[in-house]
């Protein structure tokens, strides 16, 4: 089994969701009935990640700590990171590279959002101990991310390119990455690009330039949202609500995903409960145990 671990990257300033970010780190604000930050902490949790960093602002670490003080009545092990000043994604193996040690690691954007059938194990089977893999989506607006150039006679992917203008294709790369130890050396050989800022593509051309980078394209099923904006946020939220309301289940409860887990017994949960008292969080934990 592959000795892991997991990081949430919830720092910068979230510009563009500015003025409601103005005070508020924009990861604490609700994606329908739940914060944002839990989306990604589920994610991983449902990779059966259990040692997880979350990387954020100074100011932002208390309320974080606060958030999730309970992260041991989850069975997981939460470590908080301050990023001073953000400078692009791969500045979060840096910041981390104490707590990633020896470990591969799987790295997720605090503002993606991933819901699907079979997610957890497709996630889980995608940690590796040696290289890097990454998941591509279609997108209808490739400028906007990075995009896997694609041989179209070999199928091979060519480079990662961080929002051509031109078009080469429409496979995104979600803000998603497994990733082994080494990428903490790679990252650390990286320059500052001209748009101020380390970047992930150059990161991930590495490991392609060493044979060492698996791209998958999610199965149909998986939905993907990056909720940084602010359409995408209501987009995000409406999208939650309408698949919760319809199957009557809730996506990235932590508490849930701790207890079919096996992390925690149905005790432990029956205290989560508890804590959560008069909400409709609390009423959904209860029907899942009413009927277990």
């Amino acid at each position: 089994m592959v000795n892991t671990c997991g990081i949430i990257l919830a720092g910068g300033n979230g510009l563009r969701l500015r003025p409601i970010t103005k005070v508020v780190n924009k990861h604490l604000l609700p994606i329908y009935d739940k914060p944002m930050i839990f989306y990604p902490l589920s994610t991983l949790m449902l990779a059966g990640i259990r040692d997880i960093a979350i990387i954020t602002r100074p100011q932002d670490l208390k309320l974080y700590s606060e958030l999730l003080s309970y992260s041991d009545d989850l069975g997981i092990s939460l470590t908080f990171l301050k990023q001073d000043k953000p400078l692009g994604i791969p500045e979060a193996y840096i910041i981390g590279k104490n707590f990633i040690r020896d470990r591969s690691v799987t790295l997720i954007l605090g503002d993606n959002i991933f819901i699907g059938n079979g997610l957890g194990r497709t996630l889980s089977n995608s940690i590796v101990a040696t290289g890097a893999k990454v998941f591509a989506f279609p997108v209808q607006n490739p400028t906007e991310y990075g995009i896997a150039e694609i041989d179209i006679q070999t199928k091979q992917v060519l480079k990662i390119v961080e929002k051509p203008q031109k078009f080469i294709g429409n496979l995104a790369i979600p803000g998603l990455y497994f990733t082994d130890n080494k990428v903490t050396e790679y990252a650390s050989t990286l320059k500052v690009s001209k748009r101020g800022e380390l970047e992930i593509s150059e990161l991930l051309n590495i490991y392609l330039s060493l044979g060492q980078l698996e791209v998958e394209q999610f199965h149909r099923g998986v939905g993907w949202l990056d909720a940084g904006t602010i359409p995408s946020l209501l987009e995000a939220s409406n999208l939650v609500e309408v698949l919760q309301k319809r199957q009557g289940l809730k996506f990235s409860v932590p508490d849930e995903i701790a207890w079919r887990n096996g992390w925690i017994s149905g005790d432990q949960l029956q205290k989560n409960i508890r804590n959560n008292y008069g909400s409709d969080y609390l009423e959904y934990l209860e029907k899942l145990m009413s009927i277990s």
